[in-house]
This record gives structure tokens, C-alpha cells and sequence, in this order.
């Protein structure tokens, strides 16, 4: 249940911020639940292999290349995922950063457990 919650609160995110980010378009809310699906595999499954392959880099920059393995995840299921559209490497690295403090904060929430 809670990988299905995190699906949806993820295609509600990339809708809302291709909404109003200039260079990203986004067909319709099925297509936000495509594009959740397969960041959730491309994160699971492609990018370990990226970071362990580039981690002398991302030593050597204190992580930050971590933004470009991001980025570059984004770009890629722009290229799998008909109807999803991101322009550039910039217009993917802020997507990245804005979905994953998004991200951060509604998990947050739906994580509360009351006592």
C-alpha cells in the first residue's frame, strides 16, 4: 500500500511541477503515473550501476555529481516515456531537485504514524 501511495504522490508531483516549469510537459495524469513507474525502475534498477561506475567523481566533487546522475534519469525516461517531455540537461537537473525536495516533504508526511 505504500508503494502505491508513493506512485501517486510522485505522478501529483510531476504533474503540478511541469505545470509550472517552462521546458517540461507532461500529456495527462496517466502519463504523470507512467513516468512515476518508470523513475521508480530507472532509480531501482540503472542508477546504482551509474553511481557505483562514476563514484571516484562523485567523490572527487563531494556528491554533487550525484544532480547529474539525476538529471540524467530524467532525461531518460523522457526518452522512454511517450508524452512526457523534458527540453534540456538544465531544465532536467532543476525538475530533479524540485521533485526530490518535494518528494522529501510529502513522504515525510505520509510516513507520520500517530500514537
Amino acid at each position: 500500500m505504500n508503494l502505491i501511495i508513493r506512485i501517486l504522490i510522485t505522478a501529483i508531483l510531476v504533474i503540478v511541477i511541469a505545470h509550472f516549469m517552462p521546458g517540461v510537459s507532461v500529456a495527462s495524469f496517466t502519463t504523470s503515473l507512467i513516468v512515476a513507474v518508470v523513475l521508480g525502475l530507472l532509480n531501482a534498477f540503472v542508477k546504482p550501476i551509474l553511481v557505483l561506475l562514476t563514484l571516484p567523481v562523485t567523490l572527487i566533487t563531494f556528491g554533487l555529481f550525484l544532480l547529474v546522475i539525476n538529471a540524467l534519469m530524467i532525461l531518460l525516461c523522457s526518452e522512454i516515456v511517450g508524452g512526457f517531455h523534458v527540453e534540456t540537461f538544465w531544465t532536467a537537473v532543476f525538475f530533479s531537485i524540485i521533485l526530490s525536495i518535494s518528494q522529501s516533504i510529502l513522504y515525510g508526511f505520509s510516513n507520520e504514524k500517530s500514537a
